[in-house]
């Protein structure tokens, strides 16, 4: 009878952002992973959309939140998703989760300081990628879904504040209310995030208008601005034309409502540069002024939309996720995880 090996210790973080709700690993999927043979740890979390006693059944063990700190072993792998709190100064544990720290953006070189002192090693979620290049696992769908609706709902005066999460059928039923044609465009919309948005607009009852690679190669300004709602799911690794400029604004124009999915404003590759900061829950619009002869528009910039859809979004990622989860071991061997390492190693220099 053949004994399995027990898998490396596996923590499962609170989540310091009080908006955050969703979870990496939900219940069910804790459960495989004990079964499987890992020690998981999960903290308690009062926003989390989970209730602790369900991954107490599922067989974890459970943790004051952010004990990490102190008790984590230290070849554990802790995983979350948003941002780490603003201590230790010294990381030294293997933290999965969305850093965001690979594009300049704010904080991003204090972070990796983190690591580099405390000598443990960032596994950043959004570089968890197969042997093409493709992501494995990703909010996207519904990042995109909750996005296009807030920007649909705010266009028709229907954005209650401040923003509460939603459950499926609430959400659908507040876009399917007062439904009329409007004219939207998703850039972006072959991925997930556009797969999202497009069907988000069609409950809607809007038809949006669909652009990917090969609309954006030679960017029809004119058309974008033609349409009164822009939903951006476009997540540049490369320069590329920015979508929307200041400049853009200064003429008579369409563009009223941008939803900006892919929200990566304090990045160089920021593809909607009329906007620099992220908004919240409480206040989700930034306004943003146009010329004399143009007008302003409004751009919802929140970066962790999948969370006002938090049990759907968390069952989808968490079942991606598993089975990546399921090839973690001590050495990082598992190629997903090996890349995710180096890639870590050369942004860390």
């Amino acid at each position: 009878m053949s004994v399995r090996t027990p898998g490396p210790p596996s923590w499962m973080r609170h989540e310091v952002r009080s908006t955050e709700r969703r979870a990496p690993l939900v219940p069910a999927d804790a459960a495989r992973l004990v079964e499987a043979g890992f020690r998981l740890t999960v903290e308690t979390s009062p926003q989390r959309a989970f209730g602790i006693e369900e991954y107490a059944a599922a067989g974890a063990e459970i943790a004051p939140a952010g004990s990490w700190v102190s008790d984590a072993p230290d070849d554990a792998f802790v995983l979350g998703l948003k941002e780490l709190p603003d201590g230790p100064a010294q990381l030294r544990h293997r933290h999965i989760y969305f850093a965001h720290a690979y594009k300049g953006q704010d904080g991003a070189a204090e972070l990796l300081g983190r690591f580099a002192e405390g000598g443990g090693t960032l596994l950043d979620i959004e570089y968890l990628v197969d042997d093409t290049g493709r992501r494995v696992v990703a909010f996207g769908y519904w990042a995109g879904y909750v996005g296009a609706a807030l920007a649909a709902l705010h266009s028709r005066g229907r954005l209650g504040l401040p923003l509460t999460p939603y459950e499926r059928p609430q959400l659908d039923a507040a876009l399917a209310a007062d439904a009329a044609p409007d004219t939207a465009l998703v850039i972006g919309a072959a991925g997930r995030s556009g797969r999202g948005a497009l069907d988000a607009l069609a409950v809607a009852g809007i038809t949006g208008t669909a652009w990917d690679k090969d609309e954006t190669l030679s960017l029809d300004r004119e058309a974008l601005l033609a349409h009164r709602i822009l939903v951006n799911c476009v997540l540049a690794t490369s320069p590329i034309p920015p979508f929307v400029r200041a400049e853009d604004l200064e003429a008579p124009h369409e563009l009223a409502v941008i939803g900006d999915v892919t929200c990566d404003v304090t990045s160089a590759l920021n593809v909607i540069p009329v906007n620099t900061r992220v908004t919240s829950w409480d206040e989700p619009v930034a306004q943003v002024s146009g010329g004399a002869a143009g007008g302003g528009v409004d751009v919802i910039a929140i970066d962790n939309l999948p969370s006002l859809l938090p049990a759907e979004a968390s069952i989808t990622f968490s079942a991606d996720l598993l089975p990546q989860l399921l090839q973690l071991d001590a050495g990082l061997t598992a190629p997903v995880w090996s890349r995710a390492a180096a890639l870590f190693s050369e942004k860390a220099e």
